[in-house]
């Protein structure tokens, strides 16, 4: 007499339904045609196209980590060519220097007879302004005052500086404060780099940097 599954041992039916399972999953793998098996075959469609887009992720990730190192270098550099402009400006900005000398005149006891604008002399990067000043006052005033030139923001050369006592030299042309011992006159020389406001510039003189005495 034929036994029904029902009346089978249970490690035999637990067996047969564990051996239909993984059939079936077999067959939802495998067998061409199935919802299984597009699934699976979009998962690995979709895993080759998401490894060439991982490699260029990576490469991208390096330029984000120095993105702020390179930042830090554009600030850098972007304060670097504000000073720049700030002691060898584009334009002239003639009254702005003329200020800046009277101010440091006026803080180092020293008068300022006159002031000479000469011709614009054209370098190949930049221009020269230079001016011919008289300037008396005491000893140690005129001496602050070159000093007071050196640390202004704008690059100035002082030259052609002729002293001589003023008991030998005052003329009585100019009242002189009470301790003035000494006059004489000097050329200060300043940089720009605009063409546009050179004007009719002097005789091209050889290359050479400005540098700040």
């Amino acid at each position: 007499m034929a036994m029904s599954f029902k009346e089978w041992p249970w490690p035999v039916q637990a067996l047969i339904y564990v051996g239909l399972a993984v059939a079936l999953i077999l067959v939802g793998l495998y067998v061409p045609g199935l919802p299984l098996q597009k699934v699976r075959s979009d998962l690995d469609n979709a895993q080759a196209t998401l490894k060439p887009l991982d490699t260029e992720v990576q490469s991208l990730r390096v330029y984000k980590q120095r993105r702020s190192e390179l930042q830090s270098q554009m600030d850098a550099l972007q304060k670097q060519l504000a000073t720049l402009q700030t002691i060898v400006p584009e334009e002239k900005e003639t009254d702005q220097f003329m200020l800046m000398l009277q101010s440091a005149a006026l803080e180092s006891g020293v008068s300022i007879r006159s002031l000479v604008a000469v011709p614009v002399v054209t370098k190949p990067y930049y221009f020269e302004m230079p001016f011919t000043i008289e300037a008396d006052g005491p000893y140690y005033s005129v001496l602050d005052f070159f000093a007071r030139l050196g640390r202004l923001s704008r690059i100035i050369n002082v030259g052609d500086l002729k002293l001589s006592a003023v008991g030998s030299a005052n003329t009585g042309k100019f009242h002189m404060v009470s301790g003035t011992s000494v006059t004489g006159t000097f050329t200060i020389t300043t940089f720009f780099t605009s063409a546009a406001s050179a004007g009719t510039a002097g005789t091209p003189a050889p290359a050479g940097a400005p540098a700040k005495r």
